[in-house]
């Protein structure tokens, strides 16, 4: 009997350790998805990274999901410590909008490793195979389109500017080399400077203010996204500058305002308010099938809205026709 009575206590013992171990793997590599989603972008206050959050927040709660937002500032030790909140409250998937390309891998696959899928919007990160989804514009596509329009608003030639985004920022290196596949091949256009404003509407105007007393010759403007074009048409306004095109690159509605109101000759729109909702219908597949079924890079088409199509622009999107 005592023999009987030990062996069920060992057998016990051993179905704890079982359990113990069990319960932690399920904690670590067995990580069960929980029904939230976080949202993390640069800024809830910027138009552009408002309405992707908006649309994400959006698509996710009609899935079911319930969501928190949140947003890193352009800050990659901030990003990461958002990922540890992530990660801590348990969420089904992240949907990231990252703090720069190299900077936001550690970020990407310490989530991966948790077994949090990650669906980066808007910016990519330099390396492949750790995020779920990247989900970018065709910013390339989309630069050549408002190059196009900003020498062809100049007639092929004349003393140009170009505001350069975070230098960090993938997409402001593919936005600048696809202004100049456009603008090198006129002759007559001369890029007279090349400054970075870090998409800001601030360092834009302060930038914007030096060129024209370095360059009052100046004639166009090209800008890496529609703040930092805004920021450039304010000092080109208080200076009593309207004879300078300005293109912009975002597809906001100060930019479709602009245009309409003959102050701005076009923006590139990117969707952003697709992007997040797709990422999100990807997200929502990877957790209930195991694949997003897509590859993992994936872009998106821009727009090119002059006054033509700036009426249908609303929130980072371009309405109906008709």
């Amino acid at each position: 009997m005592k023999q009987v009575r030990g062996g069920v206590k060992a057998w016990l013992i051993g179905l704890a350790v079982v359990l113990v171990a069990g319960l932690a793997w399920w904690g670590t590599a067995g990580h069960k998805p929980s029904r939230l989603i976080v949202i993390i972008t640069p800024s809830l206050d910027n138009p552009f990274f408002g309405q992707e959050a908006a649309g994400a927040e959006a698509r996710a709660h009609e899935l079911g999901y319930a969501t928190l937002k949140f947003s890193h500032g352009d800050d990659a030790f901030k990003q990461s410590e958002l990922v540890d909140t992530a990660i801590a409250r348990n969420a089904a998937a992240i949907i990231l909008d990252n703090a720069g390309a190299e900077a936001s891998v550690a970020a990407v696959q310490k989530a991966r490793s948790a077994g949090i899928p990650v669906l980066l919007i808007d910016r990519e990160i330099a390396v492949r195979g750790v995020a779920t989804a990247q989900i970018v514009s065709n910013n390339y596509q989309g630069a050549m389109q408002g190059a196009l329009a900003l020498a062809q608003a100049m007639g092929g030639k004349g003393p140009y500017v170009e505001l350069v985004g975070k230098e960090s920022d993938t997409n402001a290196t593919v936005r600048s080399r696809g202004f100049h596949e456009v603008l090198d091949q006129y002759r007559g256009l001369v890029p007279i400077a090349r400054q970075s404003a870090n998409w800001s509407q601030s360092e834009a105007f302060t930038r914007m203010q030096s060129i024209l007393q370095a360059h009052p010759e100046v004639k166009g403007v090209i800008a890496g996204n529609d703040t930092m074009a805004m920021g450039a048409l304010a000092a080109l306004q208080g200076a009593g500058r309207s004879d300078v095109l300005v293109v912009g690159f975002d597809g906001s509605n100060d930019m479709r305002d602009a245009i309409r109101h003959g102050q701005a000759v076009a923006t590139v729109l990117q969707p952003a308010w697709q992007q997040a909702r797709y990422a999100v219908d990807l997200a929502d597949r990877q957790l209930r099938t195991g694949s997003t079924g897509q590859p993992e890079k994936l872009i998106m088409d821009c727009v090119l809205i002059t006054r033509a199509n700036a009426a249908r622009v609303a929130d980072f999107a371009l309405q109906p026709a008709g």
